[in-house]
């Protein structure tokens, strides 16, 4: 099933943009009369039928509505962007196929990398939205510091993913069905020190992902399958 995205067909809005109306035209062939199944990133899959097969400006009609089913529990996943960016691409994609609600990105003291733009990384998302046939698009947040964070995330489960390998505690033994739960992923070089305590002062409690040591992405993508497993 191919689907395409247009966020705002709840207000109104009956027309692919552009780059999905080449693709639903140009290469999928589309004709007017044809069917089109849509998401709109909100939670809500849309069959509509084309009423104007323009490559440029592909309109359509709305046949019926249907809302994805919520799931229970929140999952939202902080991390420190890598140096290259591949890998964080391919974090988000991956992330969104398992299923996340809300992607952070913080800047720690051992930062590979200061600035990022998000604007890639939401393409991606929404790619990976489609592919895996979801109709919610997770939140993705521009980096912001990892004091200013900790300061602002309110959710009541909150974790530190720390290379401890005197911490016997495992991420997946503390998260329980239907849990709000927020995951720190540090950088390459991990958090520092000072940091780590001021996450736990925040109310984090540090967790290990296992017994290797991973890198950034890939413990990011263990911590949103360990939620989406026991959560």
């Amino acid at each position: 099933m191919q689907l395409f995205y247009q966020p705002d067909v709840l207000n109104g809005v009956t027309e692919l943009d552009p780059e999905e109306s080449r693709h639903a035209i140009k290469v999928l062939r589309k004709t007017e009369g044809d069917l089109l199944r849509l998401v709109d990133g909100k939670g809500h899959f849309f069959t509509a039928t084309i009423t104007e097969a323009n490559f440029r400006r592909c309109r359509f009609k709305v046949l019926e509505t249907e809302k994805e089913k919520q799931r229970d529990g929140f999952r939202h996943i902080a991390i420190a962007p890598t140096k290259n960016l591949d890998r964080i691409e391919w974090f988000v994609e991956k992330s969104v196929e398992f299923g996340v609600d809300r992607i952070s990105f913080v800047l720690c003291q051992n930062a590979e990398r200061n600035v990022l733009k998000t604007d890639r990384l939401i393409k991606k998302a929404v790619s990976a939205m489609k592919q895996s046939l979801k109709a919610r698009l997770p939140q993705i947040d521009e980096m912001v510091k990892l004091q200013s964070f900790l300061s602002h995330c309110d959710l009541p489960h909150r974790y530190i993913a720390y290379v401890d390998f005197d911490n016997p505690i495992h991420l997946r033994e503390l998260v329980e069905p239907g849990q709000h739960s927020v995951v720190l992923i540090g950088p390459e070089g991990d958090f520092s020190e000072q940091e780590l305590q001021q996450a736990i002062s925040s109310g984090y409690r540090k967790v290990t992902l296992g017994e290797s040591r991973l890198r950034t992405e890939t413990a990011g993508l263990a911590a949103v399958h360990i939620l989406n497993l026991f959560g």
